[in-house]
């Protein structure tokens, strides 16, 4: 709920491609590893969107993020390393944009899925350039691009797992027993990949994304059991 050899998603033009940093001068950094983590993800989340994997190096990142080069091997061991740590932050986003702080057990998948949706719209030049427009990723996407694995996995360990927490906490609040929500979590997480694998598809029009977005979530909210209001009503 991530292409070939990733790639950037289109010609790029001088006016696509994020200016980046001007070379800082020499100067003695203060050195705070959480926070050059964070930076470094940063700049490696946005230039590997909109530039590509494979165009784009650890020197720009460095230079992105204003950070020694050497500190991203230090913090992530490899550029593959990145790349796995930026499908949990994708993936992190991914389940903000679902919740938007609201409890798990006041949201239904109208309201869930809707946000995804519209995530994915928003984020779609990373889509394309990780996972061919999917997001999230359909499994013929690991037979295309072996590179995209660790970006694969990592999202989509952190989404399952948040889907797992959503379906269980409005189980408990009804009371519904006797739903499997380790296996829901995997098969809900592989039937919204493919919905919106479709949704991105070239010939997808307007008014067949709207249909894909309803059939998605009648079919989620049926096999879920989940009741098909927008918003569960505030517990007493």
């Amino acid at each position: 709920m991530a292409t070939k050899a990733l790639r950037p998603v289109r010609a790029t033009r001088d006016v696509d491609r994020p200016a980046l940093r001007p070379e800082a001068p020499a100067r003695a950094r203060r050195y705070d590893p959480a926070e050059t983590r964070s930076r470094v993800l940063e700049a490696a989340y946005l230039l590997f969107g909109t530039r590509g994997y494979a165009n784009t190096g650890t020197a720009d990142i460095a230079q992105q993020a204003d950070v020694s080069e050497g500190s991203i091997f230090y913090h992530f061991g490899s550029k593959a390393g990145l790349l796995t740590e930026l499908g949990r932050l994708h993936g992190q986003k991914m389940t903000e944009a679902m919740q938007q702080g609201d409890p798990l057990d006041s949201l239904t998948f109208e309201v869930t899925l809707n946000r995804c949706f519209d995530f994915c719209e928003v984020n779609n030049v990373w889509e394309e350039v990780v996972h061919d427009g999917e997001c999230p990723p359909a499994n013929s996407t690991l037979k295309k691009n072996p590179e995209a694995e660790p970006f694969f996995h990592a999202a989509r360990e952190v989404v399952i797992d948040w889907t797992r927490a959503h379906m269980a906490a409005v189980a408990a609040r009804h009371g519904a027993y006797g739903i499997d929500t380790d296996i829901a979590a995997n098969l809900i997480y592989a039937l919204v990949g493919e919905a919106i694998h479709r949704y991105f598809a070239p010939d997808t029009t307007p008014a067949d994304r709207e249909r894909i977005r309803r059939e998605c979530i009648r079919f989620c909210t049926a096999a879920a059991g989940h009741p098909a209001i927008e918003r569960l009503p505030a517990p007493a």
